[in-house]
């Protein structure tokens, strides 16, 4: 991306369903003087008769940028919902486009107009869109209390999350679905889950949720790891005590990428990215049954995009993006597969390994002695029934070597 002015020559202008009466006189100004305006067909709409060239934005919007780019140094003016670099168009023309080259004017945004019609802070609400996205997404800010700002792909959203929340124990969680919000056209509507009734909901809506969890909802901690019932599994998972060291030792932070090799039940990267949604995370497993599993504990517990890679390491590892961190879980004396993903990983990553077997127990003390690190041993026991009373029943113990690149 080479600017070839520093003289702003794209205005990008955000737009509010009241159209141009919203608009300042600058933004109106910008408008008028474009030689090309870009938009939606419902923004160009808003926008009335101006007398520049229109273009609507064609699918994918990607399409539209080498004839945006063409017009370098002409006025150009991108009209866009509300914030343009709140969910927008903004970031997407920034990976082509210098901010120097930019001028933008934004309205309020949907999120700012729903939590001022219903007199909401908005800092306390979690802001999410679920357009162009999985509806599971919501699931790890479903907790008792919250309140919830979500933008919805189409008119059937809002019904799709009652349903939802219904199945997760929440069907007595208030919806209010505001429809062309801030428009001649507005038009706002309440219903719990249970029961969800409203129709003829406009595409063009967002979802304002009041979470009401019923008892055994199952809701998402912020910090700790899940009961391992709350995974499908074939015994092949972290246990969840050993699942919380070995994610403290991991140490998401935000925006990571991290490698699961081995990933079983797909325990250790679903918790990774609860950590934070925008941490990302690859799945490595081999065995069909146990991927179909990690991709049914993903979408219940709330990270969709979690992705799953088939195949055995360590081939399979090649020409996946560089990792921050990787956890290898199975196959840790595989040939080849500590190489892999000590060569693969960023500096300063960390690499953490688990092992119960003798050999790879070994192989583990072996790497310690070679590239340091740390190396502990793991012994956890539980109480169980000994006839009418009660003993400690210990598992088997776990030897964990963690170490991080220079």
């Amino acid at each position: 991306m080479t600017p070839s002015s520093t003289r702003p020559w794209l205005s990008i202008v955000g737009l509010g369903e009241d159209g141009l009466e919203g608009l300042s006189p600058a933004a109106r100004n910008l408008l008028a003087q474009a030689c090309l305006v870009v938009g939606g067909k419902r923004h160009l709409a808003l926008a009335g008769e101006f007398p520049g060239e229109r273009l609507a934005w064609p699918s994918p919007p990607d399409a539209a940028f080498p004839g945006i780019l063409a017009r370098r140094g002409q006025p150009v003016c991108v009209l866009a919902s509300g914030d343009p670099f709140f969910y927008g168009i903004g970031s997407l023309l920034m990976q082509h486009i210098a901010a120097e080259e930019m001028l933008c004017l934004p309205s309020a945004s949907a999120f700012s107009l729903a939590a001022s019609k219903l007199g909401w802070a908005q800092q306390d609400c979690a802001l999410l869109t679920l357009h162009g996205r999985p509806l599971e997404r919501i699931i790890p800010q479903l907790r008792p209390g919250a309140r919830i700002l979500a933008l919805s792909w189409d008119g059937t959203t809002p019904g799709k999350l009652a349903g939802l929340l219904q199945a997760r124990g929440m069907g007595h969680s208030i919806l209010t679905v505001l429809e062309n919000i801030g428009g001649p056209r507005q038009r706002i509507r309440q219903s719990l889950a249970d029961g969800f009734a409203l129709g003829d909901i406009d595409p063009l809506n967002t979802i304002a949720l009041e979470v009401v969890a019923d008892h055994g909802a199952r809701i998402i901690p912020r910090v700790g790891s899940l009961p391992d019932d709350w995974f499908e599994h074939d015994g092949q998972i972290t246990r969840r005590e050993m699942r919380a060291v070995t994610l403290s030792v991991l140490a998401p932070r935000r925006g990571e990428l991290m490698w699961d090799i081995g990933a079983g039940s797909g325990s250790v990267s679903i918790e990774w990215m609860l950590a934070d949604p925008a941490n990302c995370a690859i799945a490595i497993e081999r065995d069909p049954s146990r991927i179909a599993r990690i991709q049914r504990n993903a979408l219940a517990l709330g990270v969709p995009d979690l992705q799953i890679v088939e195949g055995a390491a360590p081939g399979i590892l090649h020409g996946l993006p560089q990792p921050d961190a990787i956890f290898v879980g199975g196959g840790a004396t595989n040939d080849g597969v500590l190489d892999a993903a000590w060569s693969a990983l960023a500096p300063r990553g960390r690499l953490v390994v688990n092992a119960v077997t003798i050999e790879t127990q070994a192989e583990l003390t072996r790497r310690f002695t070679a590239l340091g690190g740390e190396l502990l041993s793991f012994n956890f026991a539980r109480a169980d029934r000994i006839g009418g009373f009660h003993g400690w029943r210990a598992a088997m113990p776990v030897v964990q070597w963690s170490v991080i690149k220079p």
